[in-house]
C-alpha cells in the first residue's frame, strides 16, 4: 500500500492511498460469503452459492462495492498510522480508482491536530487569591445556616419589605384572562424582586384579603413580553423568625455542643474550601500561562462543534429552568453578539488547550494505567451518585473509554505543568501545591479532585422551603458556555485509528 499526504492547510490534509488489488482478497471473500447468505438461486442452499454464479446473477460490481466498503476503514486507519497523523473527526473519502484485478485507490480529506512542540514551561509564575478566612465569611456562613432553620409566622398587619406574602395572581390583556400567567397560593419574599416587575411595590401596605392591580410585562407563557393588567390578592402575611445564635442552635443545626465549636468547624471548612480553590485556580492559571506561549492554528470545524456543544448545553439548562436565552441575556445585561463572541472565544481556547495538553503528554511520554482509569471512574461515579460498576459499563457500552483515557492524560499533563510553575498568593507567599494537595487528601482519605464544591451549603437557604418558591437561573451552564475548559473530556480531538 502506498500513501501520500498533501497538506491543504496547517490543520487539514488529503491522503492519497493506492492499494494493490490482491490486498482486497480477504474482503472479496467476505463479500461473496455475505452476499451468498442473502441471495436465493435454484439448486444451491443459502451461503453455498459459488462466486461465479454470484457474479452472473448479482454482478461483480456489487461484490466489489461490498468489498471496498469493508476494506476502507482498515486501509484508512493504516494510512493514518503510517503517516503518524493525529486526525480529528471523520474523513471525507472518495474512491478514485477501482480496476478489477489491478489496483484500488482512494483519497481522504480530514482535519488534523497541527504539528507543534510545547515550549519549555519552567519558570512560569502565577498568582492565586489568598486563602484567608475572615470573621465576616464565618458570620455569613453561620447566618446562611440560620436561614435554613428559620420559621415563618403569620402576622396580622400590612405587608412590609422582607415579609413572606402568600398571594394569588391574575393577569388580563384587553380584558382577556391569561391563564398561564395566573397562580394561587404563591409564596413570595417581598423585596426580592424575583417575580414580575411591580409586584414588590404593589404588595407593600396590603393586608390579608386586600388586592391591588398594576401594569407589568409578562415574563413567561404564550404572551411573554406583552403588557398585562396584573391583580395581586394577599392571602396571608408571614415574618421570618431566625433562631438565636447560641449553644441551643449549635446543637440543633450540627453535631456540636457549643456555638464556638460550630464556628471553629465552619472556619476549618472555609479554610479547606479556600485552599481547594487555590489548587483549582493554580491549575487554570498555569494552563493559561502555558497557552500564552503557544501559537497554533485551530481547525474551524472542531471549534464550531465545540461552540455548538456549549450552546446546546446552555439551551438545555435554560429549558429546565423555564427560561429563554433572551431572559438570561437580559439578566446578565449582555447583547447576543457579545455573548456569542464570548462563547466562540472560550471554545477556541478550550480546543487549543486540549491540543497543547495532548502534545505535552506525547512529548513527556505519559501513559494511563488501569488503576488511574478505575480511580477516575470511581470519582465520577461518586459525583454522579451512581455505582462505579454501572458507570464503567455505560462508558464501555457507549465507546467512551477513549475519551476517558484522553481526559486522564490531559489531567496528568496539566499536573506536570503545575509542578514546574511557581504559585504565589496575592500576599506574595509561595504555595507548595503538592504539599497542600497531600495535606487535603490526608484529611479525607480521598483525592482532592473527588471533593464536591461547597461542604458548608453556603448558597442554600430554605426559610420554610415549602413556603419559599424560587427558580434558580442556570448561571453555571451559561458560565460554562462562555468559559474556557481546556482540559475537558471530549473526544473531538482524539486520534482515530
Amino acid at each position: 500500500m502506498k500513501t501520500d499526504v498533501e497538506e491543504l492547510t496547517p490543520t487539514r490534509v488529503k491522503l492519497t492511498v493506492e492499494v494493490p488489488f490482491d490486498e482486497l482478497k480477504p474482503n472479496l471473500d467476505k463479500a461473496y460469503k455475505e452476499i451468498s447468505q442473502q441471495v436465493s438461486i435454484k439448486g444451491f442452499r443459502r451461503g453455498k452459492v459459488p462466486a461465479p454464479l454470484i457474479d452472473k446473477y448479482v454482478g461483480r460490481g456489487a461484490v466489489l462495492q461490498e468489498a471496498v466498503n469493508d476494506a476502507l476503514p482498515e486501509l484508512y486507519g493504516r494510512a493514518v498510522e503510517e503517516k503518524e497523523l493525529f486526525v480529528l473527526g471523520q474523513p471525507e473519502v472518495e474512491v478514485t480508482e477501482l480496476n478489477d484485478g489491478e489496483q484500488f485507490a482512494f483519497t481522504a480529506e480530514v482535519d488534523i491536530r497541527p504539528k507543534f512542540e510545547v515550549p519549555d514551561y519552567d519558570g512560569l509564575e502565577v498568582t492565586v487569591e489568598t486563602a484567608e478566612v475572615t470573621d465576616e465569611q464565618i458570620d455569613e456562613t453561620v447566618d446562611n445556616l440560620r436561614e435554613r432553620f428559620a420559621s415563618l409566622t403569620t402576622v396580622e398587619r400590612a405587608v412590609e419589605e422582607g415579609d413572606f406574602a402568600t398571594v394569588d395572581l391574575a393577569a388580563t390583556i384587553d380584558g382577556e384572562d391569561i391563564e398561564d400567567a395566573s397562580t394561587s397560593g404563591y409564596s413570595y419574599e417581598v423585596g426580592s424582586k424575583s417575580a414580575i416587575e411591580g409586584l414588590d411595590d404593589a404588595l407593600i401596605g396590603l393586608k390579608a384579603g386586600e388586592s391591588k392591580t398594576f401594569t407589568s410585562t409578562l415574563v413567561g407563557g404564550e404572551r411573554a413580553g406583552e403588557e398585562a393588567e396584573v391583580t395581586v390578592t394577599v392571602q396571608s402575611v408571614k415574618v421570618k423568625n431566625m433562631p438565636e445564635l447560641d449553644d441551643d442552635f449549635a446543637q440543633m443545626a450540627s453535631e456540636f455542643d457549643t456555638i464556638g465549636e460550630l464556628r471553629d468547624d465552619v472556619k476549618n471548612r472555609l479554610d479547606r474550601q479556600g485552599r481547594m480553590q487555590q489548587l483549582s485556580d493554580a491549575r487554570d492559571k498555569a494552563l493559561e500561562a502555558l497557552l500564552e506561549k503557544v501559537e497554533i492554528p485551530l481547525p474551524e470545524k472542531v471549534v464550531e462543534e465545540e461552540i455548538g456543544r456549549r450552546n446546546q448545553q446552555l439551551e438545555q439548562q435554560l429549558q429546565m429552568a423555564g427560561m429563554t436565552k433572551a431572559d438570561y441575556l437580559k439578566d446578565e445585561d449582555k447583547s447576543e453578539e457579545d455573548f456569542d463572541q464570548e462563547v466562540a472565544d472560550a471554545a477556541a481556547l478550550a480546543v487549543k488547550g486540549g491540543f497543547v495538553l495532548d502534545q505535552l503528554a506525547v512529548q513527556e511520554e505519559l501513559g494511563v494505567e488501569n488503576e488511574e482509569l478505575s480511580e477516575y471512574v470511581v470519582t465520577q461515579a461518586m459525583q454522579m451518585g451512581v455505582a462505579p460498576q454501572q458507570l464503567a459499563q455505560y462508558l464501555t457500552d457507549n465507546n467512551q473509554l477513549p475519551a476517558i483515557v484522553s481526559e486522564v492524560l490531559r489531567s496528568k499533563a496539566l499536573n506536570l505543568v503545575v509542578e514546574h510553575v511557581t504559585v504565589k498568593d496575592e500576599a506574595g507567599n509561595v504555595i507548595d501545591v503538592e504539599a497542600v494537595r497531600r495535606e487535603l487528601n490526608g484529611e479525607t482519605g480521598e483525592t482532592v479532585e473527588a471533593e464536591t464544591a461547597d461542604a458548608t451549603d453556603t448558597d442554600t437557604t430554605d426559610a420554610d422551603a415549602a413556603d419559599a418558591d424560587t427558580t434558580e437561573a442556570p448561571e453555571a451552564a451559561a458560565d460554562e458556555a462562555a468559559a474556557g475548559e481546556p482540559a475537558g473530556s471530549r473526544d473531538e480531538d482524539k486520534k482515530d485509528a
